[in-house]
């Protein structure tokens, strides 16, 4: 019966607990909604519009005037270097090869020996051809062995011996129609010497034609010593030009067929640049123009001359195809690679420029500032050609702006107070003032900063 007394009290005490705390809850959660609404820090009163923020401070600045400067017109393409001569050596005769001089990568001089084909048979041949030789100029009656085959055919043996039987026949004619004509001899013995006159001079004809057929085969045997030499001299391969083996394609011993390959040589010196100039700036590409180019992993820095221009713009990519002659003395530079280069359109054209150390590039964004009525403005800018430590400006700014150099976290509209440039060496008045004489020397020796993001 206690028990059951005391459990209801218990339970009122518990509610009224739990009551106090939620309440206790709820004022705290109210306090912390007044406090975030009303932030104690907001002045009473104030004003929303910003007018009474406090002023930004004023900052010293080294300024450097925008100039106009002489720099180089060039415009960038990618291309591929080639060897300027390549041919593939090959047999003019059949034979085996006996010997092969060279490998991949031999460097070879122009007429200078690469392979031999065994010359033996050729050897026999050319013996062969000036014995028949020897035996025609025998038939002409020239010595065996010469150089001169002038033959006069009256002087020959053969025409002299027919010569002399036309003569002999005409004599006995003449005398024979005289005496027909005293009636000494009669008509049967003219008709027969006519008849042997007729036959003394055909075969005079015949001597002199068989003299000019000789003629023309001493000729022939001419030829066939000349062809049995040209054959004895193309058992050696010679090299048609300076260059290196690219590719090795037979080995001693093997029998090659006419126009078999034996190797590959390429010249590589100088080397053939061949790229595409879009139409954009193909007006302005001319034969002997420098050209500048670089290599994948090399540092090293190469020139050349444009020697060739294609006639006329390709339809499909509407390019420009320029050749160029790249001097290639070291052997540093390989046919085939792939290599970017600038096409020097004109040495000095007048560009404004400003110094390196104005720029700031964020976001892909490029921009400077610039001092104008003792202020910082921002200035979003356009830039081009790059030379040494100054680089042209497209846009939105023209020569003799006063441009800051690293501006750092400079703001857009903050009071500046210019200093003499130590990149220029240019004096320029505080306030953002014009530039003074570019011949005065600064009075800082230090260099500025690099250029910071925003």
């Amino acid at each position: 019966m206690r028990a059951k007394s005391v459990a209801p009290h218990f339970d009122t005490a518990l509610s009224s607990q739990n009551l106090v705390t939620k309440q206790l809850f709820i004022s705290l959660f109210a306090a912390a909604l007044l406090a975030g609404c009303n932030p104690p820090d907001a002045p009473k009163g104030g004003k929303k519009d910003g007018k009474n923020a406090p002023a930004m401070p004023s900052r010293a600045v080294q300024s450097a005037p925008a100039e106009s400067r002489p720099m180089e017109r060039a415009v960038s393409v990618i291309g591929a270097l080639a060897a300027i001569d390549q041919a593939t050596l090959s047999v003019k005769v059949s034979g085996r090869l006996q010997s092969l001089s060279v490998d991949i990568g031999t460097r070879v001089k122009k007429g200078e020996l690469v392979a031999q084909i065994e010359s033996v048979d050729y050897e026999l041949k050319l013996r062969s051809a000036e014995a028949l030789l020897a035996q025609a100029r025998a038939r002409l009656g020239l010595l065996l062995v010469g150089a001169d085959d002038t033959v006069k055919a009256e002087e020959t043996s053969t025409v002299r011996q027919a010569n002399a039987s036309l003569l002999e026949s005409q004599k006995q004619r003449d005398r024979t129609r005289e005496l027909a004509k005293r009636g000494i001899s009669s008509q049967a013995d003219l008709e027969i010497v006519e008849a042997n006159y007729e036959i003394a001079f055909n075969r005079h004809l015949e001597a002199l034609e068989d003299i000019r057929q000789r003629q023309g085969v001493l000729q022939q045997r001419r030829v066939e010593v000349e062809i049995a030499r040209q054959q004895l001299a193309d058992t050696k391969i010679v090299a048609p030009f300076d260059g290196m083996v690219q590719e090795r394609k037979a080995s001693p011993g093997e029998f090659l067929n006419t126009a078999a390959p034996i190797v590959t040589l390429v010249k590589v010196d100088p080397l053939r640049l061949r790229v595409e100039v879009p139409e954009r700036n193909a007006a302005g590409v001319r034969l002997g123009q420098k050209v500048r180019l670089t290599i994948e992993g090399d540092t090293n820095k190469y020139t050349g001359t444009i020697s060739r221009l294609s006639p006329a713009i390709t339809d499909a990519s509407r390019m420009l195809i320029v050749e160029a002659d790249i001097p290639n003395a070291a052997g540093l530079l390989r046919p085939g690679t792939f290599a970017r280069a600038d096409i020097v359109l004109a040495e000095q054209e007048p560009a404004t420029t400003v110094h390196k150390d104005a720029l700031i590039t964020f976001a892909g964004m490029e921009k400077i500032f610039l001092v104008k009525d003792g202020r910082a403005a921002e200035k979003n800018i356009a830039v081009g050609r790059r030379a040494g430590d100054f680089i042209e400006v497209l846009s939105g700014v023209k020569a003799g702006d006063v441009v800051v150099l690293s501006p750092g976290s400079l703001q857009n509209g903050q009071p500046v107070t210019t200093e003499r440039s130590a990149v220029s060496g240019q004096r320029s008045a505080k306030g953002g003032g014009a530039a003074a004489d570019s011949n005065q020397p600064s009075a800082k020796g230090g260099k500025p900063g690099k250029p910071a993001g925003p």
